[in-house]
């Protein structure tokens, strides 16, 4: 009886090109467990035409933790002029940060949302590919105010501090 392969549900959202910017991406990818990589490259196995993004721009790593029976994954950056964000987390060149079931990923314009589905299968792992019509991460953007004007310049009564 065959097990069943662990799942990466995975959304890619991008700006300005749209669904364009992912022409080149199959609906679904299975792979063995060496590392998936992403990038511009004809080495790449999930190829992406777009300007900024380097020849292999980031991995996914899958790997079996200590005492567990199930496939893990980490992120891999690989570009050394880009970074990837992941979660919060900046990562720089070969810096890796571990996947969690839902995971916020973006770089170079790109925003992709990965979603771990568990397998028992060791061998091989499947991705399913949605490009999405809307953006995935919502990160507040500083904005500039003018509130300090506002506020009294008054200095404290004496002896307060």
């Amino acid at each position: 009886m065959e097990k069943p392969l662990t799942v990466l549900r995975v959304s890619l959202y991008h700006p300005t090109l749209g669904p364009s910017a992912f022409a080149n991406v199959p609906p679904r990818l299975q792979h063995d467990t060496s590392p998936l990589l992403l990038g511009r490259g004809q080495d790449a196995h999930l190829q992406l035409q777009l300007p900024h993004l380097s020849r292999r721009h980031l991995s996914l790593e899958p790997y079996l933790e200590k005492g567990s029976a199930l496939l893990a994954f980490c992120l891999k950056a690989l570009s050394r002029k880009g970074c990837v964000w992941v979660n919060g987390l900046t990562l720089r060149y070969l810096e890796q940060v571990p996947l969690s079931t839902v995971n916020r990923v973006s770089f170079s314009g790109i925003q992709m949302l990965v979603r771990v589905e568990e397998g028992t299968s060791l061998e091989a792992f499947v991705c399913y590919f949605h490009v999405s019509p809307s953006p995935l991460i919502y990160r507040p953007e500083a904005e500039e105010t003018d509130e300090w004007e506002g506020i009294s310049q008054e200095q404290p009564p004496p002896g307060s501090g």
